[in-house]
């Protein structure tokens, strides 16, 4: 599902947080370290940019696949809307 583009962060990290509490069957909310807290393995995360690039039609490439843009909802949110051109929240 490919969204608009100018979709408010807020929007993204309800959709994320929905998608991890269903891989994950735990609750998670928009600021938490998703690694210290057991969220997220290497294996996961890998399945994670995909789930954000084939849901959001960005690509994360190079620098942008570093542990911290993927530490909490927040920042994935962010990386998404600034791969897409727009503000961070």
């Amino acid at each position: 599902m490919t969204t608009n583009p100018t979709e408010h962060a807020t929007d993204i990290e309800s959709a994320l947080i929905t998608f991890l509490e269903s891989k994950t069957r735990g609750s998670w909310d928009a600021d938490v370290d998703l690694f210290s807290q057991g969220g997220l393995s290497s294996m996961f995360a890998m399945e994670l940019v995909v789930h954000l690039e084939s849901t959001y039609g960005v690509s994360i490439r190079g620098g942008d696949l570093k542990l911290d843009n993927f530490r909490t909802v927040r920042t994935m949110a962010d990386l998404v809307r600034r791969l897409r051109g727009g503000e961070s929240a």
